[in-house]
């Protein structure tokens, strides 16, 4: 039998009545006159509770008498020695399970501040998308609203005439001196307009082949039915049925904004070459004039609801100053960006059909409106007079397009696309590339007028040319979205790529294979 504490065969032992552990009385003593419980137990104990244990003598060998004083010095010293020991084992095992608990409270705290870090973010990715949405759902307003970057909402004058409609306080002088001075800039340019060198060829045109493809909208609403480019900055705008619009750098392959605000479809999105501003109209009857900010991001300046229809177009005049939207309520409105102030809002009286689509002439005097019962009308921007009228189309005009030379209209519908001459204002070509089934959904010339692209079961592209001459099909590129559909397309820089939507959520750039930096995704 050992001793509890030094694990040796004791002199003189005795036992706890409580625990009933043997010790070595001496080395017991000593630990209860210093701690006063048990060493094992920890349980108080007291000199009176140890019994000792009579054995038989143990007999030592004799030792030098020289030297038992050094013996008993010695045998002091191992006890304390002893003792320390078996404290420190106490203290280490104690350390021990202190280590184990703390590591556990911190392990656990790891994760609640991991957890607490994910929630922050997606309170702060519902703030901001509450933020964008704020206009549209805070108390009701005019039927158009301006919305402040910090929210405040500025109202307008909401005096109505004797047909119950708002009265607009028309386009100023000031503003028709802006639009004519503009006009006679840019058609001074035309008169020296020449082909720019870095236009791409018909010899390349003709080997274009899809070069990357991009889902940007959702899977749950699958479907891009506008597209804009931002030529200088070579980012590329949709807007889908999913009611969002997104802002996409086609270099990089990146996404660099998601708008949400609308509540129905985007039919139209437009950027405006300056202040970094952005332009999206919707079937939910308003249009948003968005603001990118420093981060990034856009965020809606103001809210548009002036029309009591689906809007299905908006274009932006030459100046970036004003633009012009058009709904189905058989309206379109002049706007001046900086305000967001409609000023005027022009029908027809006698006409019911609403605007399916609207284009600016490149010199800004001159409005094409497309309508939902096949008729092409052309507007007078400083009288608001309807000047000329085309028909011949069957179905909605779809999309409008006016060529950079400044007199030739390509326009869209259910039965293909017609070529208008604005000298003669008549009919000289007419493209059916489709079945009687199949609609036309858009057409478009490139910046320099060289190139004319149509959308509908599949892309073509066409070389320019005079009335006269014919206009040739140099490339055909079938629809990959497995839809059918391709509803939009606009050319990049110098037609070096086409951007291309269809009924999927993909936006697909087509180019030279080989002479694209984006990856195919």
């Amino acid at each position: 039998m050992n001793c509890s504490i030094s694990g040796e065969i004791p002199e003189e032992p005795v036992v706890s009545k409580n625990s009933g552990l043997l010790f070595e009385k001496r080395l017991i003593e000593r630990h209860i006159s210093d701690y006063g419980k048990c060493p094992v137990t920890g349980e108080p104990l007291s000199i009176d509770d140890m019994v000792p244990i009579k054995t038989g003598k143990i007999v030592k060998p004799r030792q030098a008498a020289s030297i038992p004083g050094m013996l008993g010095m010695f045998q002091n010293e191992w006890d304390v020695l002893v003792l320390s020991n078996f404290a420190l084992e106490q203290q280490l095992h104690t350390a021990r399970q202190e280590l184990s608990h703390a590591l556990y409270q911190h392990d656990a705290a790891c994760r609640v501040i991991a957890r607490l870090k994910k929630e922050r973010d997606e309170a702060r990715s519902l703030l901001a998308q509450a933020e964008r949405q704020m206009p549209l759902s805070s108390t009701p307003v005019s039927s158009n609203a301006a919305v402040s970057g910090n929210g405040k909402r500025v109202n307008e004058d909401e005096e109505l005439g004797p047909d119950g409609k708002k009265i607009r306080q028309g386009i100023s002088a000031t503003f028709i001196s802006e639009l004519t001075d503009c006009n006679a800039a840019l058609s001074q340019q035309r008169k020296k307009r020449q082909i720019p060198p870095t236009l791409v060829p018909v010899e390349a045109l003709e080997s274009y082949t899809q070069i990357s493809s991009h889902p940007l909208h959702k899977t749950s609403k699958p479907g891009i039915i506008s597209l804009d480019i931002h030529h200088e900055k070579d980012v590329i705008a949709t807007g889908g049925l999913d009611t969002n619009a997104v802002i996409f750098d086609r270099s990089s392959g990146e996404i660099l904004s998601t708008l949400s605000g609308h509540s129905k479809k985007v039919t139209s999105a437009k950027f405006v070459a300056r202040d970094d501003l952005f332009l999206t109209g919707s079937a939910d009857k308003t249009v948003r004039v968005w603001q990118q900010s420093d981060d990034g991001n856009y965020n809606c300046r103001h809210i548009l609801k002036d029309h009591t229809a689906e809007v299905q177009a908006v274009t932006v005049h030459a100046t970036n100053n004003f633009f012009v939207t058009a709904s189905l309520d058989n309206t379109w409105c002049f706007y001046e960006l900086a305000s967001g102030l409609c000023l005027t809002q022009v029908t027809e009286a006698s006409e019911t059909e609403g605007y399916t689509s609207a284009a600016f002439h490149p010199d800004g005097l001159i409005l094409g409106t497309g309508t939902s019962e096949a008729l092409v009308k052309i507007w007078d921007v400083k009288s608001q007079k309807n000047v000329a009228r085309f028909d011949g189309h069957v179905g909605p005009v779809t999309a409008i397009s006016f060529s950079e030379n400044g007199y030739f209209l390509a326009t869209a519908a259910h039965d293909g696309v017609k070529l208008w001459d604005l000298r003669k204002l008549k009919n000289f070509r007419t493209f059916s590339p489709y079945d009687s089934e199949t609609p036309t959904n858009s057409v478009e010339f490139d910046h320099s007028g060289s190139y004319l692209a149509i959308a509908g079961s599949d892309l073509r592209v066409y070389q320019v040319a005079s009335v006269k001459s014919e206009w040739n099909c140099i490339k055909t590129i079938p629809d990959l979205s497995g839809t059918g559909k391709a509803t939009c397309l606009k050319f990049g820089p110098d037609a070096k790529y086409l951007a291309v939507g269809s009924m999927d959520r993909n936006l697909r750039i087509f180019g030279v294979p080989g002479e694209d930096g984006s990856m195919e995704a």
